[in-house]
């Protein structure tokens, strides 16, 4: 039996080593191989959401960084273990790097699973998950968006057992020890936790004012060329109108240089809304966009005025609520950076609809993201919360599931036709070797 440990933590987290070296001992004691990888030590590209994973070389991300040696080893292990720091109740952006990349073992194809569309499976079999978050004392909110998030992953991941526990830094490292072994012990029998749901997140309820000015910030990694830059930039078109002076930023620019991550913070403090627009990795946030909020937590000057803060999430899958996650932890941040949460705009299928094209050129098709959007600058120019009218606009699906889902084989193999890998599309380039 082998077991990875994934340590998602920062330099110096005490609870983090403690963690990874009490869980390691534990496997050990049983006989298990048991392996460590301090992820902070390791270089790892973001994932770049291109695809080429699924399309130019199927499997295995096309960066020879050192994710590559961790994904055989997951893929070889018979349970992984993620520790991490909750971070605005998800992962650090140091284990979101990781978790990431774990797209590729999934196939681009769609399948259901109790009533959802998910990928399909790559491989036959996959590890047992036990994932692992600290704060520093109790935050029932947070705790309930990592239980959710742990939970989403498990189905993502195919884990047919998967256990998440939550640690306190005020604990005795007595206690933490019993709670680590019996986190563990439950993961070994197979048990599962049960489904985890979000906690009810309100809005803001400071006194509505006119916003003057506008941020927008782009988390995608194509940039200009994303759908999540056409959604928002509709947004902004109709706050401009509006009177609203705006800005953008692509986040994936700014995290290159200090001197960007500079000219962020002084964006920051010159609006009195923010905007962010990503699309949905992996059940959540990208992880650059994990960490500019790391950032701006840490290093942004306390603000002297109100700053209100949205979001605009899209997803690959024609649920719209499969970015409930994403969106919580959108709220969370906001609550640590000391915003005011105006609530999300969840889209789904935003790629199969969008197409990176401005939101004009949809025609009927795009219709009804125009007019949700169009209500939601509405609604944020006036200092007031997105309502729930502008999110079940946005929400409303325009494609029947099976037409996406047909359309989506139809799209990939396509696609890899011109890649010239059809026949390579379902390889298994991590395929856990069976001694003899």
């Amino acid at each position: 039996m082998k077991t990875l440990i994934l340590d998602g933590s920062l330099a110096g987290d005490r609870v983090g080593t403690y963690s990874a070296a009490t869980l390691q001992s534990a496997a050990v004691a049983r006989g298990w191989a048991a392996e460590v990888v301090v992820l902070r030590d390791k270089k790892i590209g973001n994932c770049m959401g291109d695809f080429f994973c699924w399309l130019k070389s199927p499997g295995k991300c096309h960066v020879a960084d050192e994710h590559q040696e961790i994904s055989r080893k997951y893929l070889e292990s018979d349970l992984v273990i993620f520790l991490s720091p909750i971070t605005f109740g998800g992962y650090s952006s140091t284990l979101k790097k990781i978790v990431d990349h774990q797209i590729q073992n999934t196939l681009p194809f769609f399948t259901t699973i109790d009533g959802e569309i998910h990928h399909q499976k790559r491989y036959d079999n996959y590890p047992d998950i036990l994932i692992i978050g600290w704060l520093e004392e109790p935050d029932a909110e947070a705790e309930s968006v990592f239980r959710n998030l742990a939970w989403r992953n498990s189905i993502n991941f195919y884990a047919k057992s998967h256990v998440c526990g939550i640690l306190y830094g005020t604990q005795s490292e007595r206690v933490t020890k019993e709670q680590l072994d019996r986190l563990f012990e439950k993961v070994v029998r197979r048990e599962s936790d049960r489904d985890a749901t979000l906690p009810t997140i309100t809005c803001s309820l400071a006194p509505a004012t006119p916003v003057q000015r506008a941020l927008l910030l782009v988390g995608s990694p194509r940039l200009e060329k994303s759908s999540s830059s056409s959604l928002g930039s509709y947004l902004f078109e109709q706050l401009q109108q509006q009177g609203v002076e705006t800005e953008t930023i692509y986040l994936y620019k700014a995290i290159n240089t200090a001197a960007r991550m500079d000219a962020l913070r002084d964006a920051i403090d010159r609006v009195d809304l923010i905007v962010l627009a990503f699309p949905l990795y992996v059940d959540t946030l990208p992880a650059p966009v994990i960490s500019v909020f790391e950032h701006v937590v840490t290093h942004c000057r306390k603000k002297l005025k109100t700053t209100r803060f949205t979001a605009i999430v899209n997803c690959g899958f024609p649920e719209a609520s499969q970015n409930a996650n994403a969106i919580a932890v959108c709220a969370e941040f906001a609550r640590s950076a000391g915003f005011e949460w105006m609530g999300g705009l969840p889209l789904g299928a935003g790629e199969g609809m969008v197409h990176a094209q401005p939101l004009q050129q949809l025609g009927g098709q795009g219709r009804s993201l125009r007019q949700a959007l169009e209500r939601a600058a509405g609604e944020l120019a006036d200092g007031q919360p997105v309502s729930d009218k502008s999110r079940e606009l946005l929400a409303k699906p325009v494609i029947p599931v099976w037409m996406y889902k047909l359309g989506g084989t139809i799209g990939w193999t396509m696609k890899a036709r011109k890649n010239g890998t059809q026949k390579l599309l379902k390889a298994r380039p991590y395929q856990k070797v069976t001694p003899g």
